[in-house]
């Protein structure tokens, strides 16, 4: 869930208990900061994480990629030329109705996308780990 939901979540929850305007802004602001305050306690941890040199602990990140992408081979590539080959051999094989779930992966791709273009921000600010 991300900061901003939590922060809305908290200001409707707010705007319910909370009849006074100023308390009501205080009180969301103060919460707000904690989030944040949040945010910041992980982007740490990751870092540190980050820069384990064990790689059960740092390379754990990187093995969903490796994983998401072979999934992704897998389905889009390799099961529609295996089944591409087979029927051109006389076979009547149909890998590609093999059922896959993409919903589950797409949301773990694009958060991956999403972390990578981070690491991309990263690199250009010249803030990335050696």
């Amino acid at each position: 869930m991300s900061v901003s939901t939590i922060a809305e979540v908290a200001s409707n929850v707010l705007d319910k208990i909370v009849q006074d305007k100023d308390l009501k802004q205080k009180l969301n602001h103060d919460i707000q900061k904690e989030l944040i305050s949040l945010d910041k306690a992980q982007i740490e941890l990751n870092t540190e994480e980050a820069k384990n040199g064990n790689w059960f602990v740092s390379g754990w990140r990187p093995s969903i990629g490796y994983i998401c992408g072979l999934a992704l081979l897998t389905h889009f590539i390799i099961l529609p030329v295996a089944t591409w080959i087979a029927v051109v051999n006389g076979l009547d094989l149909q890998l590609e109705k093999l059922e896959f779930d993409f919903s589950q992966l797409t949301t773990i791709v694009l958060s991956l996308l999403g972390m990578s273009s981070l690491r991309t921000f990263e690199k250009t600010k010249g803030i990335h780990s050696k």
